[in-house]
């Protein structure tokens, strides 16, 4: 990391942690100024959004139109603010790219994976580049890792080495001597990523949560022999068997952190573990349903629309992330001005649909899985939905166990669902089945998606 840089991440992270100490009515006025901001820079820099909010320029967040990423990406060189941006250049210098290079020698750039599409491309300057490095050292901190020059410490994280990644390209940044980071690839041979963390002795250990429950078997069975102090885990659901599995191998040191390639770490885990707390001060987070609608705190939302206050290179007002994700609805017994993420579903294509006993279409909750997938005895599991039924895949089961058993109470949980129960089987596997990044969702439906016009319940 260039002195610049660590300079520039350093200041933002102090500018961070001095607003964990705000009341919520000096967040609230940050934010509403913060968004007066950027909505005056946009509209004077970016062709698209001066179209896009014609005749709402002075209307409130609320009442703007929500961005797609495929309308972003079918307008890009027209929504960001430097015209000198041209995204077949991106897509060219994306194709070159070897080290920590930066297009046009100011913006970095990153991508989506394109699970749920086209994959989103994503610039960003070095202010805003170091306040995605800080928003992840703030969720490191408040898991007990201080930002500290003085001491040498060994990081090793087993998520995606793909060269877009948002993680891959943060790591490449903050290269530095006082970190020795080893990087694996959560789709290599379990094997190759025992011996390699065997020999490296990580005392912080960053993960899929998939990944995370996995290492923790292997620590159980004695093949992983490593001592972390501290464990993040992101990019995916972190369900209550794998937390209670990675602290039963290691203690109660791991924290969960939520983040988006779109603007980096957007909540946190704190020590007291209630869930992960908005970095408020960052973004505006809409939980919204499938009309766009607000939802009260303690109901899921369908999805979440992201409006990134720091970001002026590409910027995103409501954007549209498909994350389930609930607020708490008790208030938060910390010191943080900021809300409380008390569950996280996933994104809305974890959810399945089936046929209702009354006609149309019934959404059934991942939660409704995870209850029951949760209690099998095994390093992972699986449910997979095709047009035959259901399977549940089961890797390393543990104890003497029954599949039949397994299929008549994910029968019974379906049936009081109200949907027509499907054929239900399962199938024993050596490992679960990952996708190019790594990632092994726990829901999987291989069924074309629903239209627009849902049935719910």
């Amino acid at each position: 990391m260039s002195i610049a840089t660590i300079l520039t991440v350093l200041t933002t992270l102090r500018q961070l942690r001095k607003r964990e100490h705000w009341t919520r009515e000096q967040l609230e006025t940050h934010r509403a100024n913060a968004l007066i901001q950027l909505r005056e820079y946009i509209y004077e820099h970016s062709p698209f959004y001066q179209r896009f909010h014609r005749e709402l320029m002075d209307r409130p967040l609320h009442e703007l139109p929500v961005l797609t990423k495929t309308m972003m990406m079918e307008h890009f060189d027209d929504l960001v603010t430097d015209r000198q941006i041209r995204l077949e250049d991106i897509r060219a210098h994306m194709a070159a790219l070897d080290g920590d290079e930066r297009y046009l020698d100011r913006y970095w750039v990153t991508a989506t994976s394109g699970s749920t599409g086209q994959p989103g491309i994503f610039l960003f300057n070095r202010a805003e580049w170091a306040t995605v490095i800080a928003s992840f050292a703030r969720g490191q901190e408040w898991g007990g890792l201080k930002v500290d020059l003085r001491h040498h410490r060994k990081m090793a994280i087993v998520s995606s080495t793909a060269s877009m990644h948002m993680s891959f390209r943060v790591g490449l940044t903050v290269q530095s001597p006082w970190i020795s980071t080893l990087r694996l690839a959560a789709a290599e041979p379990l094997p190759t990523i025992v011996q390699q963390l065997n020999d490296f002795q990580p005392n912080i250990l960053v993960a899929y949560a998939s990944m995370a429950r996995i290492l923790a078997e292997e620590q159980h069975a004695g093949r992983l022999q490593i001592k972390p102090t501290v464990i993040f885990t992101s990019s995916e659901v972190l369900t209550d068997e794998t937390r209670r599995r990675v602290e039963d191998a290691w203690g109660k040191i791991l924290f969960n952190e939520y983040g988006a390639t779109e603007s980096g770490g957007l909540a946190a885990e704190r020590t007291d573990h209630r869930g992960l707390y908005l970095f408020e001060d960052l973004v505006i987070f809409e939980v919204v349903d499938e009309a766009n609608r607000p939802v009260p705190p303690g109901v899921y939302g369908e999805k979440v629309l992201l409006t990134a206050l720091f970001k002026r290179t590409q910027p995103l007002i409501r954007y549209e992330l498909s994350d389930s994700v609930r607020l708490a609805s008790e208030p938060s017994i910390s010191q943080l001005p900021f809300a409380l993420i008390d569950g996280i579903r996933g994104r809305t294509e974890d959810t399945l649909y089936f046929p209702g006993v009354k006609g149309g279409q019934i959404p059934v909750d991942p939660s409704v899985f995870h209850a029951v997938m949760d209690t099998v005895p095994a390093n992972g599991w699986q449910v997979v939905q095709d047009a035959n039924g259901l399977t549940l895949l089961l890797s390393s089961v543990r104890d003497s166990f029954s599949d039949e058993l397994l299929v008549e109470k994910i029968k019974q949980v379906l049936a009081t669902q109200d949907v027509v129960v499907p054929s239900v089987g399962v199938q024993r596997v050596s490992a679960i089945p990952k996708a190019a990044s790594g990632k092994a969702p726990l829901i999987k439906s291989k069924l074309p998606p629903i239209s627009s016009t849902r049935h719910s319940k």
